[in-house]
């Protein structure tokens, strides 16, 4: 176990709390002391409330446990409404703005025993722009976005699990750049009322924290599907997919890649090497075109009510998405359609598909979030995928193995990623 209460998985916390090791007090003034100790520097959180805090914590300690989540401490992304806590959106549209209401994810955390440390930063809207928040890692260096908060305060010690979300490559990103791990489910897997849209067909609900174990227990509380086995699985049957953004990739990750697949077949898995047939060429710019569509639709109230009031980045995206046509629309929605189907066929042969999560480390500065293209197009075929912490690049920062699996097989595709992870560390 670690020797610091704020380094423990949230399984680690939940387990000393009921076993009455440690108070919920105990873990939620360690997270309090890190954030206060390095948040000035990495700037992962919008709101954060000590008293209020502590609050939670000591009302978790007087009574009895509600549930698997009992007294943990987790990070809430600021799209994602709080009835206790500001919820901006990264905007400042939405300054002190308080929803009467929390968001069904944050209800059932709530009910599962969890204590709410506070709201992390989003960028604006969780869209296009970037945000204040550094990598913990390097603080010159990006922590990618739009769960930029949520990825830095858990890979900075600062809570072992957070909330983010995903439209394109907004939580494996993050997970990536600050050698987290990162978990985008199904879907509409993790329910989204209370969740700020922006591209509806797209936006899910998305988990960070220390474990894939973690990812598991996460995804019970809010699904009810119950977390996979930790021990048992068998060796996957894996496709390394070739996508055509493979000659962009750095030649630090390259070669991880090269090295992970060698070694996962000596772990005794199955490893070919897959390339994408031909539809899946155009899946990338399909995801943007509906993004584009969606999101021109979603932010009608504030390009209509507050355009001088959003980041000059946010309204050339959305003037260049005002030219999107439904016609365009119902076409990149008819590839992304192809696609699945051909994935549906690439299941039958492979229990997951691996890629890189990026094309390499985070990139030096802020405005630059870093390359998404290696996520974006799994997020439009709505399948599950989870970023690896277990690269590290030329610079000595983080980067990620993501693992994609079948739709509606989470599970399944938990147990798998949790067999790779141990295989190759």
């Amino acid at each position: 176990m670690p020797t610091e209460l704020n380094h423990y998985s949230a399984i680690e916390t939940a387990a000393a709390i009921a076993q009455g090791k440690h108070s919920a007090v105990a873990f939620a003034e360690a997270c309090l002391a890190r954030i206060e100790a390095r948040d000035r520097e990495v700037q992962a959180w919008e709101h954060i409330d000590r008293a209020y805090v502590l609050e939670q914590a000591r009302a978790r300690d007087r009574e009895r446990p509600r549930g698997p989540l009992h007294g943990v401490p987790v990070g809430v992304k600021d799209i994602i409404d709080t009835f206790d806590m500001p919820s901006g959106y990264g905007s400042p549209i939405y300054a002190g703005h308080r929803p009467r209401a929390d968001a069904a994810c944050v209800a059932l955390l709530r009910e599962a025993g969890a204590v709410i440390m506070g709201k992390t930063v989003t960028v604006e809207l969780a869209a296009f722009h970037y945000a204040r928040t550094r990598n913990p890692h390097n603080l010159a260096h990006t922590p990618a976005g739009s769960s930029s908060g949520s990825g830095a305060a858990v890979a900075d010690f600062m809570v072992p699990v957070a909330l983010g979300t995903q439209t394109g490559g907004s939580t494996i990103r993050p997970a990536a750049f600050c050698g987290t791990v990162g978990y985008k489910p199904t879907f509409n897997l993790i329910n989204r009322a209370g969740v700020k849209p922006l591209a509806e067909s797209q936006d899910t609900v998305g988990l960070l924290g220390r474990t894939v174990a973690d990812m598991g227990l996460m995804l019970s509380v809010l699904t009810g599907c119950a977390a996979p086995a930790a021990e048992g699985v068998r060796a996957p049957r894996i496709a390394v997919c070739r996508m055509n953004a493979w000659p962009a990739l750095n030649p630090d990750m390259a070669k991880a890649m090269e090295t992970a697949a060698a070694g996962l077949a000596r772990a005794g898995a199955n490893v070919d090497d897959v390339t994408l047939p031909p539809p899946f060429a155009d899946s990338l710019v399909a995801q943007r075109q509906v993004n584009d569509y969606e999101s021109w639709r979603a932010l009608s109230y504030e390009r209509i009510h507050h355009f001088e009031k959003l980041s000059t980045t946010v309204q050339a995206r959305l003037q260049e998405a005002a030219s999107c046509t439904y016609a365009q629309y119902r076409q990149a929605q008819d590839v992304i359609s192809k696609c699945r189907a051909l994935l549906d066929e690439m299941f039958g042969r492979y229990d997951v598909l691996v890629t890189p999560s990026s094309i390499g480390e985070a990139p030096e500065g802020y405005t630059n979030t870093g390359d998404s293209n290696y996520i974006r197009i799994w997020t439009s075929f709505h399948t599950p995928t989870l970023n690896l912490p277990l690269f590290r690049g030329d610079k000595g920062l983080p980067m990620g193995l993501q693992v994609i699996g079948p739709v509606r097989e989470d599970r399944r595709t938990l147990g798998f990623a949790e067999w790779i992870y141990r295989a190759l560390t």
